[in-house]
């Protein structure tokens, strides 16, 4: 499959996500064990979004040196557009992390590290799967339409469960989980296992890490097929996700308090997931213009927020399936 990346650029990449997590790791450390605040957060959130502006800034500059106008106007768009539909799709994640957080009763103070290895872990995942699906795609192009079709019925499905909340209770892994792992009532610190009485017994976080790991995968199938119906470039691909991803940590802690007002950003990701769908399934009919697609996610997710900000949500939605407190539920 065709790429602009080049194989230093990957390298360089490679090397800036690998110092950007370290980065963000002793941050972390330097902060120790209190609440991220939301002005640092929102300061966070604004110093990786002009990074990734910075990126497809230099993207441009060196295609436009070396591949002409065209393509260099092309392929930012297909980066920014990306971005924005990979970073739409980190908000939903981000109000589920919350959930989980909420379920268990996690500490803030413990919340952080969850986060960042849920970050590392999802780029590694989207790394993988981006590279087999580009290896797909270029061996099978009939497989567009089976992700075009994904996303299709996913847009659908979540529009039609926009209200429904997700009973913890009654998921398989976690009730499976309860079943057959020694998990403490407490926590203990932010360690995910401890050695009692000689038996290793996990902790509730442990449970909160996988919860995560597993909502990272569904993500990634989300996704990747989405920012395949934007370009086929896995350069593109890549680099537009890694950086929606990288904000997410700092963005989770801007955006906590404030889950209840974006409520409506649910119907509009779901009308994005529908609409880049029947996209994926046009291609060899009619090739929606990226900038057109553009358009269309960014007056979604706009409108969505907006609205959300005017119209009240119904009295008791939401209520009644995340517990203020996770402890009896790690007997």
């Amino acid at each position: 499959m065709e790429s602009i990346g080049t194989w230093w650029m990957w390298a360089a990449f490679a090397a800036f996500v690998v110092v950007a997590i370290i980065v963000d790791l002793l941050v972390l450390e330097s902060k120790g064990a209190g609440k991220v605040s939301f002005k640092e957060a929102l300061n966070w959130s604004i110093v990786w979004i002009v990074l990734s502006f910075v990126f497809n800034g230099l993207l441009w500059w060196y295609l436009d040196a070396n591949h002409g106008r065209e393509v260099a106007n092309e392929k930012s768009m297909e980066f920014f557009t990306g971005y924005l539909i990979e970073k739409s799709l980190a908000v939903d994640n981000i109000f589920v992390f919350l959930m989980l957080f909420t379920f268990f009763g996690v500490p803030a103070a413990y919340q952080r590290r969850v986060l960042v290895l849920g970050i590392i872990g999802a780029i590694v995942l989207r790394a993988v799967m981006i590279l087999i699906g580009a290896w797909l795609i270029a061996q099978f192009h009939w497989i567009l339409y089976i992700f075009g079709l994904f996303l299709l019925v996913t847009g659908v499905k979540m529009l039609m469960m926009a209200e429904v909340e997700s009973d913890l209770e009654k998921n398989l892994l976690m009730r499976w989980m309860r079943k057959h792992i020694p998990i403490t009532n407490e926590y203990h610190g932010e360690n995910f296992s401890i050695i009692r009485d000689g038996k290793r017994w996990f902790t509730p976080l442990f449970v909160v890490m996988v919860m995560i790991g597993i909502t990272d995968v569904i993500f990634a199938v989300d996704s990747i097929p989405a920012i395949f119906a934007i370009t086929l470039d896995p350069f593109i691909v890549l680099t537009s996700n890694v950086f929606a991803i990288l904000g997410l940590r700092a963005m989770y802690f801007m955006l906590a308090d404030l889950a209840d007002r974006f409520h409506l950003l649910k119907y509009g990701l779901a009308f994005i997931l529908i609409f880049i769908g029947i996209k994926m399934l046009l291609l060899d009919v009619y090739k929606i213009p990226v900038g057109f697609a553009l358009s269309v996610v960014g007056i979604v997710l706009a409108v969505s927020m907006v609205a959300s900000l005017y119209v009240t949500r119904p009295v008791g939605a939401g209520e009644g399936s995340v517990p203020p407190s996770g402890k009896k539920h790690a007997d």
